[in-house]
């Protein structure tokens, strides 16, 4: 499948998951949850701790700051709102889903093709002056920097003391990916089930 049509659907299924509510948000954040324990069980663990100061704070911030009925009404000034709440747990859960599907991607789709996905998207941008070619070529050196950094051990503050390499003859390929008949297909099959969902 063409790596610019994965991300497409990645960001479909993102847009979902932002216009969904009630018990199809439940359902959504339950198959997203379990879909990355499954396939990106360590990134997505490791994520969701990354969010979980962020997660308290929406918790925080609509329980307890939005005006409605107390659920402890022996307390009502310190009794967090049941409309509160529910918000809360709608914008709490829409973020865990988004978290699961970045997991996914990121485990399931190695660097060079997530830059060739982005290179695909960026090139109507070319008609604005702004390189796709350029963008996606140092997209994929701060990638290789990054997963290097993090194989050795050190941090960004290593980058800032680190002497420039001279001659470094490193090759980057940039792959361009075609779009294939059935991969335009399942582009306009996606698009139209988007818009039912989105209408209905």
């Amino acid at each position: 499948m063409n790596a610019g049509l994965i991300l497409i659907l990645w960001m479909m299924a993102v847009l979902l998951v932002q216009a969904a509510g009630g018990w199809h948000l439940a359902i959504w954040v339950a198959l997203s949850l379990t879909a990355a324990l499954a396939f990106a069980r360590a990134r997505c663990i490791r994520l969701l701790a990354r969010v979980r100061a962020l997660l308290l704070v929406i918790l925080a911030l609509f329980a307890w700051f939005t005006p409605g009925e107390a659920i402890f009404m022996d307390w009502p000034r310190l009794s967090p709102s049941r409309e509160g709440l529910a918000l809360a747990l709608v914008h709490g859960g829409r973020l865990l889903a988004v978290v699961c599907w970045v997991a996914i991607l990121l485990a399931r789709m190695p660097p060079d093709r997530l830059v060739s996905g982005l290179y695909a998207l960026a090139r109507p941008c070319g008609a604005l002056g702004v390189s796709a070619e350029r963008l996606a070529l140092r997209l994929l050196l701060v990638l290789r920097y990054v997963d290097a950094a993090r194989g050795s051990g050190r941090d960004w503050r290593h980058w800032l003391s680190a002497p420039v390499a001279e001659g470094d003859d490193t090759t980057v390929r940039l792959v361009r990916e075609r779009l294939g008949v059935m991969d335009a297909a399942l582009l306009v099959l996606a698009a139209t089930l988007l818009a039912g969902w989105w209408l209905w």
